[in-house]
């Protein structure tokens, strides 16, 4: 297992000066130990080369661990979660999309719109696409070829706004309504994992992946069999029974056991 971060060199800094020049996206390599990141000269799926020493993890300033062309949404994905909302199970996978403009990173803020009504949590392990794949057979471990590891995923919802629209571009694809990190995972398995999120510590939801209606392989088979998946791209693959309101303050925490802990405010 490996993990990697996105994050900006020079500390996040965003004013050039002579002292400090303007920050770039880099990714890293995190050391066994969680302290420190080595740079590297590209992404994760492409090159695996150092580009310079390691450095401290620390006050680094994470982005999402990914830059996606599109970030698919597979719905109601756990029987528990689609009978909470009253809704029907589906026959075949639900796939919506959401906005790369609404990511989030770990210790980022999820700023509610005025307005908007209710607006729900929905915590889902996500999948990072790490290779340009097409019509992706469900047989065997072809999906192991195109999904380059795991990370976690909060599908903000605003859920007046979906009944209301129609088409949920706003509902969904808000900015802010998709934080993404801390970390992507690779050589994690995602079929069996404790999903847990908690609002104010307060434990809201808990299931573990292998109750998902459609599995990691057939989620992959589905979607590319209709749509070419870039290196970066983003599928979230389904919440579980537990979702509610969001209130300004409040601090919102997911875990998805060996991926980590993915933790944002609310505001």
């Amino acid at each position: 297992m490996t993990r990697y971060v996105r994050f900006e060199e020079n500390g996040g800094a965003r004013v050039r000066s002579p002292e400090r020049a303007e920050p770039r996206e880099r990714w890293g390599r995190v050391s066994e130990d969680g302290e420190s990141v080595t740079p590297l000269a590209g992404a994760p799926w492409t090159t695996e080369a150092a580009a310079g020493p390691a450095i401290p993890r620390s006050p680094l300033a994470l982005l999402p661990p990914a830059e996606p062309t599109k970030i698919l949404c597979i719905g109601r994905n756990y029987k528990a979660h689609a009978a909470e909302l009253g809704n029907e199970l589906p026959k075949e996978p639900m796939v919506f999309l959401k906005a790369p403009s609404s990511l989030v990173p770990h210790g980022g803020t999820v700023v509610l719109p005025k307005d908007a009504g209710r607006i729900d949590f929905e915590g889902e392990l996500a999948l990072v696409i790490g290779k340009r794949c097409r019509s992706v057979p469900r047989e065997g471990d072809a999906w192991k070829d195109v999904v380059f590891g795991l990370t976690l995923a909060i599908d903000v919802t605003a859920r007046e706004l979906q009944k209301r629209d129609g088409q949920w571009w706003r509902a969904k694809g808000t900015d802010t309504f998709c934080p993404l990190g801390p970390a992507l995972v690779h050589g994690v398995e995602p079929g069996d994992l404790l999903l847990e999120t908690t609002l104010d510590g307060e434990k809201k939801q808990s299931a573990r992946t292998s109750a998902m209606i459609f599995d990691v392989p057939t989620i992959v088979s589905w979607i590319t069999a209709a749509m070419t998946l870039e290196p970066g791209d983003v599928i979230l693959t389904g919440t579980p029974e537990g979702v509610g309101p969001l209130s300004a303050g409040q601090r919102l925490e997911l875990t998805v056991e060996r991926v980590g802990t993915l933790s944002v405010q609310i505001a």
